[in-house]
């Protein structure tokens, strides 16, 4: 009798897994939540053999939680801010994730000979767009030029991990993390033998394969005049990394001036042109994010000129007197519509 009920239960516990397996729908599922002072969103297409989504997202917060913890210039104790506190003349051992990323922030910086600068903080930080309580106010030149001295990517050098700083700069790597961490979302949810998904953090976002039924996911450029719903531009996303910097979110006014957010490390100043959005395609969305800021330095000219000789895929939202004028370089054309 034990024995039959035994195979019975067995036999319950196979029907059960087959069922499973020849019953499952593939489904578009997601969530979201908030991270390095933004949010971010997930979605993606299940599969048979993949864990639950309460456990996808719990291996995400994971490691957005983690990418924080040490790239945050907000947390006094992250790996970034210890490293900023040490002494000049020191060398610091960065962990593999600090010495990838500021690896490429340096490229970047060196490439566009300064227009990007990882070691820009003191100014960002001095026109109120950094860490902690801050006004709305002009610095005076003084002040500027202050700051200004403790900026310079040429400073900072990395052998390896050994991560170390000839001067005291201070290295910022917000313009660069965010990228990473959606980088680093797309990989664990691929861990996971999910290979059809679409990954935001505040802006930036990465996608792989399709969706439902072999639909295409579409991205939309925001117009800097119509606010989070409307689009500039839609792009066809398929198997992309897309990241977009533009002056028309973060910013203050004085005087009637309007003070954008992205500081140029030669003038120690906000930016002045007409180039408001600049939107990149590249390998990897933490070279998208780094670019795409440092197009958004360089202006509407040198930027384009940049991107053309340096074949990236740029696409730029331009204010005219009235509206806006798009601009985009030739390795951006076949991915508009």
């Amino acid at each position: 009798m034990r024995n039959k009920a035994l195979l019975a239960g067995l036999a319950i516990v196979a029907v059960a897994v087959l069922y499973r397996l020849f019953s499952f729908t593939p489904e578009l599922v997601g969530f979201s939540g908030p991270t390095m002072g933004t949010t971010y969103t997930v979605k993606f297409i299940t599969h048979k053999n993949a864990p639950d989504e309460a456990m996808i997202k719990d291996s995400v917060d994971q490691v957005l939680v983690k990418v924080n913890k040490l790239m945050s210039t907000y947390d006094p104790s992250s790996e970034l801010s210890l490293f900023n506190r040490s002494a000049a003349g020191q060398s610091y051992e960065a962990s593999d994730d600090i010495a990838y990323v500021v690896n490429a922030a340096l490229k970047i910086s060196e490439l566009t000979d300064g227009a990007y600068d990882v070691t820009v903080g003191p100014l960002v930080n001095l026109w109120g767009f950094g860490p902690g309580k801050h006004e709305d106010r002009v610095p005076t030149q003084e002040e500027i030029e202050s700051a200004k001295s403790k900026v310079g990517y040429h400073y900072l050098s990395l052998d390896g991990n050994q991560l170390k700083k000839t001067k005291d700069v201070y290295v910022d790597l917000s313009s660069i993390a965010k990228g990473y961490g959606v980088d680093q979302v797309a990989l664990t949810l691929e861990q996971y033998g999910i290979n059809n998904y679409l990954v935001e953090v505040g802006g930036e976002i990465r996608t792989k394969g399709m969706k439902l039924d072999d639909a295409h996911w579409e991205i939309g450029v925001e117009s800097p005049a119509g606010g989070h719903s409307i689009a500039q531009k839609v792009i066809q996303a398929d198997n992309l990394s897309i990241a977009t910097s533009g002056d028309y979110r973060n910013y203050f006014e004085k005087n009637g001036v309007r003070y954008s957010h992205t500081i140029d490390p030669k003038t120690g100043k906000p930016i002045t042109h007409r180039l408001v959005s600049v939107t990149i395609i590249s390998d990897s969305v933490m070279l998208a994010d780094g670019l795409a800021t440092a197009i958004n330095v360089l202006g509407p000219v040198k930027g384009l000129e940049f991107a053309e000789r340096n074949d990236i895929a740029a696409y730029m939202l331009v204010k005219e007197d009235f509206g806006f004028k798009e601009e985009y370089s030739k390795a951006f054309k076949p991915y508009l519509n």
